[in-house]
């Protein structure tokens, strides 16, 4: 795969088939690599993956890191690549960053996917979620707990090498660590906006582990509920990574709801 740099020094993949592209969003302290099972089942398809600002080989030096920067950095790739129509799907942080793009520029999308999603927390899940956004501020282990969040342990031990590839991403230093915070900072304290939400009219599909403690199947259920062409999907026995634990089933759902678009 060739990866390339576009005039803003967005770190992006694009394999343009001449058909309408799949733009995928990865989570959290992560990069584009989070997607190699969707881009093995989608080869066919024209499709883009990128690193959000702050992640994998995207830089950003500003202080703070916002929603709307996020959505801001979508719409300079797009225009880039010159792609003006695509099938959007986000995961996790990144179905936040897809539900702010589709608030605002929703003339670009012929569908939309949201996985693992956040919405309508508690207080006390938000809690939990700043909880651990101090103990990466102090500079303590947090990787092995995440992966217990979003992986079976059933699947850890049948895949080590998933496992230490994971580990490897997630233990960041220097600037990469300091725009972790700025990124995890972004998603504990992010305020959902349920007027902008109830106004998306893209065909919608929410995909949802039913095992996830973080974000969790009522969560979908509620994102279910306020957009309006919306279908809800969850994953039986599904954690956090529905996308590699059970990637045949969510690629084959995802494939119907775009034939369906």
């Amino acid at each position: 795969m060739s990866y390339n740099f576009d005039r803003s020094q967005n770190h992006y993949y694009f394999n343009n088939k001449n058909s309408v592209p799949i733009i995928f969003i990865h989570g959290l302290g992560l990069n584009q690599s989070m997607w190699k099972p969707q881009i093995d089942f989608f080869k066919n398809n024209s499709f883009v993956t990128y690193d959000l600002l702050g992640h994998g080989k995207t830089p950003f030096s500003e202080n703070i890191l916002t929603m709307k920067k996020l959505a801001s950095q979508l719409l300079v790739l797009i225009e880039n690549l010159k792609i003006d129509k695509f099938h959007l799907i986000g995961f996790s942080i990144g179905a936040l960053v897809a539900l702010e793009f589709a608030a605002n520029y929703e003339k670009y999308l012929n569908s939309l996917t949201l996985i693992s999603a956040t919405y309508k927390r508690s207080n006390d899940e938000r809690q939990k979620v700043i909880d651990r956004v101090n103990l990466a501020k102090r500079n303590m282990p947090i990787s092995k707990m995440a992966m217990k969040r979003w992986f079976s342990d059933d699947y850890l031990k049948k895949n080590p090498d998933l496992y230490e590839e994971f580990l490897i991403t997630l233990n960041k230093d220097g600037v990469d660590q300091e725009n972790f915070i700025k990124a995890y900072d972004l998603f504990a304290n992010y305020q959902d906006s349920p007027e902008k939400v109830k106004k998306i009219k893209t065909n919608t599909l929410i995909i949802a582990g039913s095992e996830d403690t973080g974000s969790t199947p009522n969560m979908s259920k509620n994102l279910n509920k306020d957009i309006q062409n919306s279908q809800y999907l969850e994953i039986k026995n599904g954690k956090h990574f529905t996308t590699i634990e059970y990637a045949d089933e969510v690629n084959n759902a995802i494939m119907k709801h775009l034939n369906n678009a």
